[in-house]
């Protein structure tokens, strides 16, 4: 049992005997009669805990996370709880880092020091982790919105935070995770998808020169992510006679059964593989090769990864020599468009193993609604109503009297000529000329360049 007193002065004390036979006193100060009677209950459920040497209950952990250091350190000096340890933003940080270093992608690496950099700048290196509150968190929240970042920008920083204070409180630095209730959207604005015609994507190649041409096929109609992936694929696993090659990629590698996926050789993009393959050296390893090719790859194996590379920079002034407007996302827009494209004519789970995401992801990142969706629908529509009202004038009372037939809307029917089959044009046609190769059917791909 624990025993609560108060003296002449209004301090309270609590006074607990543990396993040892002796008293020890937790001394609470001038505080009210009710918090001093919680305390009591809570030391003298403590006292029993540790006298059994039974961990804590999750309402106890909670209650004991959530108190002061002032009275922590008088309850830990009892013997009642674990010490607490005590550290600074910076150095968790840091110390974070160091051990994240060993373990991740370059690329991953500096996305954590991103985010680390603005909350030290935000809340001070120095200050002590604890003090870190949620309000603090709303208010880190709100300076990345006031810099005008995206809104999926914000999502993923946020996440960030609130990843390295969970962090944190599993190893007991913090009682609770301040980023816990601070919520973004992850969301892709309209304003930030672009869909890039297999027209502007030729133009681009036009202005390109070989390695590029290559680049960009393949992520414009192979779907492969860029730079990672296009740098990293090798002609070892590109088989043009069977239409299929196996994709690397560095970016799931370490997600279970995503290290690589078998794409096929599409049709659309089978001209720039052949083309890539007879300019090739004798020996070359990389699709992507030669001198310039191994420059990129150099680049990265520095800090930065694959966004050492810098292909950016170079995409843009051939985006400018072809005379287009830059568009967002210039690599992501490629690979979107090719996604795109390839949901004309399959279905989504075959598309999004092929291009190597997952269903909510290219719903909610990739796939664009384009005009000639609208068209096709239209087409669609005045087709289908036609058949019904062919069946109509066929079977119904009217189709045996021409005279009222026409009074009633002004239908004729002209035969068992009539043909209602669609007519195909644009992307997934088989007028589009292009020639069945490997596993890819004709109708897979836009117009051939």
């Amino acid at each position: 049992m624990a025993s609560l007193s108060r003296d002449p002065n209004g301090n309270f004390t609590v006074q607990v005997v543990g396993a040892d036979r002796r008293r020890r006193s937790v001394r609470l100060g001038k505080v009210a009669k009710k918090t001093a009677t919680e305390v009591r209950l809570k030391v003298e459920h403590l006292n029993a805990l540790a006298v059994a040497k039974v961990p804590m209950d999750t309402e106890t952990a909670l209650w004991v996370a959530r108190i002061g250091d002032a009275l922590a350190d008088k309850l830990a000096a009892c013997g009642l709880i674990p010490a607490r340890r005590s550290q600074t933003v910076g150095a968790f940080f840091d110390e974070y880092l160091a051990r994240r270093r060993s373990s991740s992608k370059p690329a991953t690496v500096v996305t954590i020091r991103r985010v680390t950099d603005d909350l030290a700048a935000f809340v001070g290196a120095a200050a002590d982790l604890r003090a870190v509150t949620p309000a603090a968190a709303e208010g880190f929240k709100a300076a990345y919105q006031a810099r005008g970042l995206a809104g999926a920008t914000v999502f993923r920083r946020l996440k960030m935070a609130k990843m390295l204070f969970e962090q944190a409180r599993k190893v007991g630095l913090v009682p609770e995770n301040p980023f816990a209730d601070v919520r973004g959207k992850n969301h892709n604005p309209p304003e930030r998808r672009h869909y890039v015609p297999a027209g502007d994507a030729a133009a681009v190649m036009a202005a390109a020169n070989p390695t590029w041409r290559t680049v960009i096929a393949l992520a414009r109609f192979g779907g492969l992510r860029c730079p990672s992936e296009v740098l990293s694929l090798r002609w070892e696993h590109v088989d043009l006679a069977a239409g299929r090659m196996t994709v690397s990629s560095p970016k799931t590698e370490h997600l279970e059964g995503r290290a690589y996926r078998v794409v096929p050789v599409f049709a659309a993009l089978r001209p720039y593989l052949e083309d890539a393959h007879e300019l090739a050296a004798a020996g070359e390893v990389y699709v992507v090769g030669g001198r310039q090719g191994e420059k990129y790859r150099a680049a990265s194996r520095g800090p930065g990864g694959w966004a050492n590379t810098n292909l950016r920079t170079g995409f843009e002034k051939l985006i400018r020599r072809a005379g287009l407007r830059q568009w967002p996302r210039l690599f992501q827009a490629l690979r979107a468009s090719c996604e795109t494209d390839l949901m004309q004519s399959h279905p989504i789970h075959v598309v999004t193993a092929w291009i190597g995401n997952t269903p909510a992801i290219a719903l909610g990142h990739y796939l664009q609604t384009l005009d000639a969706d609208f068209a096709k629908a239209v087409r669609g529509g005045a087709e289908s109503g036609a058949v019904v009202v062919q069946k109509a004038v066929q079977t119904g009372p009217t189709a045996a009297d021409p005279e009222r037939q026409r009074r009633r809307g002004g239908l004729t029917y002209e035969g068992p000529g009539v043909s209602c089959r669609p007519q195909s044009s644009g992307v997934g046609s088989r007028e589009s000329g292009m020639a069945k190769v490997g596993l890819e059917p004709t109708h897979l791909l836009g117009t051939r360049f």
